[in-house]
């Protein structure tokens, strides 16, 4: 499944966009319609989650390059526009391609495999490299104005709140980490730490349990209650959960 992120303030042409990714063979969700750089950097403030992002240009509030200079985001970006006087611009950020309006089916195919020929590739070398590198067994967390060494393996969820980043851990005590939910992520072992949402990013060994929610959604329960947290896996990212799940 390719995770996308479509930026584009006319809504039909969103639309239209969304309904031609979502129509091929490769098995695409559309995770947000943006349409404008504010809502963009608001979006991409606790990390860039998407695996693409298509964005047009010219935005009401200026060009969308804009975003990518304000934001920690290393998403490739497919631009989309009406001129391609543009196309230098877009070369100096994470462009892996650019579409000219109106966009062509033929040509957002092959955007779409040039993706996932990266991918691949990508891959190939992060499970290199992990092999290489040891997984953080430590994080530095505050409590106050004490910085403390926290246990990975002690730590039960981290989540996000007002752009303030808690660790919570096996005794309920709860911290703050500088680090954001995207930088976590990378830094901790996937075999033990999953991204439930833009929220929430789960250990594995204090998931009691987790069943349907909302009919496609996944509802997930840990295994101290005195949490009280609604953890909601979305639509898109359960089929990735229960592999998770299954293979941990």
């Amino acid at each position: 499944m390719i995770r996308v992120v479509i930026i584009e303030d006319e809504k039909l042409i969103a639309a239209e966009l969304e309904r031609k990714l979502t129509s091929f063979s490769l098995p695409v969700a559309v995770m947000a319609t943006l349409g404008s750089i504010k809502d963009s950097i608001d979006y991409f403030s606790d990390g860039c989650e998407a695996d693409l992002i298509f964005s047009d240009i010219q935005l009401p509030d200026g060009l969308s390059f804009s975003i990518f200079e304000k934001i920690k985001c290393e998403t490739p970006v497919v631009f989309i526009t009406g001129f391609d006087s543009f196309v230098v611009n877009a070369f100096e950020h994470n462009r892996i391609d650019y579409l000219l309006k109106p966009v062509d089916d033929n040509d957002l195919v092959k955007v779409l495999n040039k993706y996932k020929n990266l991918e691949k590739h990508f891959i190939q070398r992060l499970n290199i490299r992990s092999l290489l590198e040891k997984r953080r067994e430590r994080l530095v967390v505050k409590k106050g104005f004490t910085n403390l060494l926290l246990k990975v393996e002690d730590i039960v969820f981290f989540y996000t709140e007002n752009k303030i980043v808690y660790v919570v851990d096996k005794e309920g005590k709860k911290y703050v980490s500088d680090q954001n939910l995207s930088d976590l992520q990378n830094m901790l072992d996937d075999h033990n730490f999953f991204r439930a949402n833009r929220q929430y990013l789960l250990n594995i060994n204090y998931i009691k349990s987790y069943k349907a929610y909302e009919k496609v959604k996944l509802s997930v329960d840990l295994s101290n209650n005195e949490f009280n947290h609604l953890i909601v896996v979305s639509q898109e990212t359960a089929p990735y959960f229960r592999k998770w799940i299954s293979e941990s």
